[in-house]
């Protein structure tokens, strides 16, 4: 096995490359959505609106995760009055999170730009690449747990 030696070819490097695609995803979210909404509280909108309503834990599987984010996306969305959470019923120790009228209207509104977002990130792609690169993203993503993954 040869050894590599600095300096690396940093173009060449998928980590160097996966930050500085984040950077950019950040520019064309703020560009496109603007900073009123960080692109997880937006996932967390949209998973909502798919459930209808959806416990903590449900939030973390579905967008893959850990509780204490979660916990506190959803603080700040409930303070913003985008959500409500309540204790559920049957296991007091468990929230149920669903929208507001305003979470709904405010989903809305951002869904839009927020599909432009993925269009801009990869506009020099083709359709066959485009899909090559979700399930390429996806096989890598598969093998860590959220608390590895988890960007907010």
């Amino acid at each position: 096995m040869t050894e590599t030696q600095p300096p690396l070819d940093l173009a060449r490097h998928v980590g160097f490359l996966v930050r500085r695609t984040q950077q950019a995803h950040l520019v064309v979210w703020a560009s496109e959505v603007g900073t009123g909404l960080t692109n997880v509280q937006f996932g967390v909108l949209n998973v909502l609106a798919g459930f209808g309503e959806a416990s903590q834990r449900e939030l973390c599987d579905a967008l893959d995760l850990d509780r204490s984010t979660v916990a506190g996306i959803v603080a700040r969305l409930e303070g913003r009055g985008l959500v409500e959470r309540d204790r559920a019923p049957a296991d007091r120790r468990r929230n149920i999170v669903r929208l507001t009228d305003e979470g709904t209207a405010t989903l809305q509104v951002h869904a839009p730009a927020a599909a432009r977002v993925d269009t801009a990130l990869t506009a020099r792609l083709s359709l066959a690449e485009r899909e090559t690169l979700q399930r390429l993203l996806t096989t890598i993503l598969a093998d860590f747990p959220p608390s590895v993954t988890d960007g907010q």
